[in-house]
């Protein structure tokens, strides 16, 4: 059954955690959601969770849901805060949307990483990781 819906692929969207540095100076963590598309995402919901590996006892994050109503052609959204205390921990984001009346849907994950191990996210301008 499952395999008979046939999902179109993602294309121009992309998700990242980012550091910013607020009024008095300090960091602040979030991750964001990149339309890089020129039509605009509707209805986008976002699962996250993060864990340690995938063996049965591994620690593991809570489960968050976000729902954003509309995320504009070529517009960031800002998803959630998170802690670099998790850093450590993969962290997985099921993201699905709308164009128009179609359904995308992906997974996107983001490995274990050092809080000083950051890339340059030019649609943000901030250092980050990004999903893949």
């Amino acid at each position: 059954m499952k395999k008979d819906i046939q999902m179109p692929k993602v294309t121009g969207v992309k998700l990242c955690i980012a550091k910013s540095i607020n009024d008095l100076g300090e960091s602040d963590w979030h991750v964001y959601l990149i339309n890089k598309n020129l039509i605009e995402l509707t209805n986008v919901m976002i699962v996250s969770k993060g864990y340690e590996n995938k063996d049965p006892g591994a620690r593991k994050t809570s489960t968050l849901r976000h729902m954003i109503e509309q995320v504009d052609g070529q517009s960031v959204a800002k998803v959630e805060s998170i802690s670099p205390e998790v850093f450590s921990f993969f962290n997985e984001f099921w993201v699905s949307y709308y164009i128009v009346n179609e359904l995308f849907d992906k997974k996107f994950v983001i490995a274990p990483f050092q809080e000083f191990d950051l890339e340059t996210i030019d649609e943000i301008d901030l250092l980050g990781r990004i999903a893949t």
